[in-house]
């Protein structure tokens, strides 16, 4: 077959491995997979020095160049020129090597890893890139903008909190607006008004936490070594005239059984997080490992901040036997000490909806082992020896989606494990029950937060209409991995929305 010459203005000449008409006869022979790569490399100052011939040619040779003859071997000659300056190409150190354990490194997934994953889209980040180059004013030449009557007008929109911090913004809105609204923030009608106005004062008191029952900045007892502890052990990490107060206590938020969340270590984290260390503590001092004295249960915590929110996620697990009756599943689901709660982490909902009968309905696919006496039992338990049933359970359609709680910002997760049981030294694997709940615990600004209230039952929240489809436990898992991101779906734990309580759901 004859060889398809290119035609001029051609791009052919960019393929250094394309074999060319003027070439040795080696090189039509031989096809471009022969070629090594060290065949290709051509020296540099030989290519310098051909290039230089060719600047300097003498006119007899650009006449003889120009012959009709000549032409193909001029062509021939620029072709070579350009294939010479291209550059050599080398793939052997494309891929750096481990020098310990020899594998290849791949850098992208370092340059992925280097990504900034929270937004910087929020007007408070791009607030000081607006102003940036606006010289700082005097209050006075400011105020003077606007006749005073405007001024008057524009204070009587604001509310209670807004007023008092303009007054202490500086002193002609102060002498505008008076002391009065200060004062004033001691009604008790304006008390939210009030923990609003304190609140904007936490990055200049880092020795100080904000105690929403007194409406008063404490000082730390314990500034730096705060420590969760179980419900039943006092900790107070300010001095306070209500700590003992059960009318007016702190708020709390239960994890599991013995085990509860105050809302004062959510400021506290949240505070580390905004402005510095030494106004908190750090995130990974809340994480906990611990099991219960009473129960079966072990149970892992773990925090992360998300775009200015806390996200606790809780994994519980126990080892399950087997076909268990009633009052077997009860006494192992439910803790009698603490007015018959899970022992697993729970948000206040749990009783409406179908999350306990999911979880009874796991339980109940985890294989029987055979069981009777005689030759039919024996024959049982052999071929049971011979061909025992896999390991890993699937779950059926009913217990293995995902549920997300309607009524507050809460999901959960039902698993059956096979976990090792050092207790037990006979059979050392058995299936464990592990059920995972992940929460949003709002901004830390206020225990009276929509997020707050709602995983406590204490105010309406619409958590299908205000995530989406946005999956909390999704949003957890990436801040650390995105390998193991939960990939069930997910559905509502209370489709109807009947809230029966104690009264239906066969919850017990």
């Amino acid at each position: 077959m004859a060889e398809i010459v290119p035609r001029k203005g051609s791009l052919s000449f960019f393929n250094p491995f394309k074999s060319r008409s003027s070439s040795v006869s080696s090189s039509k022979n031989a096809p471009p997979s022969d070629l090594s790569i060290d065949e290709l490399k051509l020296d540099q100052k030989s290519a310098i020095f051909t290039t230089r011939l060719r600047k300097t040619a003498s006119p007899a040779n650009s006449a003889r160049s120009s012959k009709p003859g000549s032409k193909k071997s001029s062509l021939d000659q620029s072709r070579s020129l350009r294939q010479a300056s291209f550059p050599a190409i080398n793939v052997a150190g494309e891929w750096e090597r481990d020098a310990e354990t020899g594998e290849r490194k791949d850098h992208t997934e370092m340059l992925h890893s280097l990504a900034h994953r929270e937004s910087e889209e929020s007007l408070a980040e791009k607030a000081p890139v607006l102003f940036a180059g606006i010289p700082p004013q005097a209050a006075t030449e400011f105020l003077a903008r606007l006749p005073e009557a405007i001024w008057k007008r524009i204070v009587e929109i604001l509310g209670p909190a807004d007023k008092a911090s303009l007054a202490l913004s500086c002193k002609p809105f102060r002498d505008l607006l008076g002391t009065g609204v200060w004062t004033s923030l001691d009604a008790e009608e304006n008390r939210d008004a009030k923990a609003a106005f304190l609140g904007h004062l936490d990055q200049q008191l880092p020795d100080h936490l904000l105690c929403f029952p007194c409406r008063i900045y404490h000082v730390r007892t314990q500034k730096g070594q705060e420590t969760l502890r179980p419900t039943n052990i006092s900790n107070p990490i300010f001095n306070c005239p209500n700590a003992f107060n059960a009318e007016n206590k702190v708020s709390r938020h239960r994890i599991t059984v013995g085990r509860s969340l105050p809302f004062p270590f959510v400021q506290l984290i949240l505070r580390a997080h905004k402005y510095s260390k030494e106004h908190g503590i750090h995130i990974d001092s809340m994480s906990r490992r611990y099991k219960d004295r009473d129960g079966e249960w072990s149970h892992q915590t773990r925090y992360a901040i998300v775009n200015g929110h806390l996200l606790v996620r809780v994994i519980s697990s126990a080892f399950a036997t087997p076909n268990l009756p009633p009052a077997g599943l009860r006494r192992l689901l439910y803790s009698p000490g603490d007015n018959f709660h899970p022992y697993f982490s729970v948000c206040a909902h749990w009783r409406d909806g179908n999350l306990m009968p999911a979880v009874k309905c796991a339980l109940s696919h985890i294989p029987k082992p055979p069981d009777g006496s005689g030759i039919a039992g024996a024959a049982a338990k052999v071929q049971y020896h011979m061909h025992r049933p896999s390991p890993l359970i699937t779950l059926c359609s009913e217990c293995r989606p995902m549920r997300r709680c309607p009524e507050c910002p809460t999901e959960y997760l039902i698993e059956l494990r096979m976990q090792e049981d050092k207790s037990d030294p006979v059979k050392l694997f058995k299936h464990a029950i592990v059920i995972t709940r992940w929460s949003d615990l709002g901004d830390g600004s206020s225990p009276q937060s929509l997020e707050w209230v709602a995983c406590n039952g204490e105010a309406e929240f619409d958590s299908l209409a205000a995530l989406g489809k946005r999956a909390i436990s999704g949003v957890f898992e990436s801040q650390f991995t995105v390998d193991q991101i939960p990939g069930q779906k997910i559905v509502s734990m209370n489709p109807t929305k009947e809230k029966r309580g104690e009264a239906g759901h066969s919850w017990y």
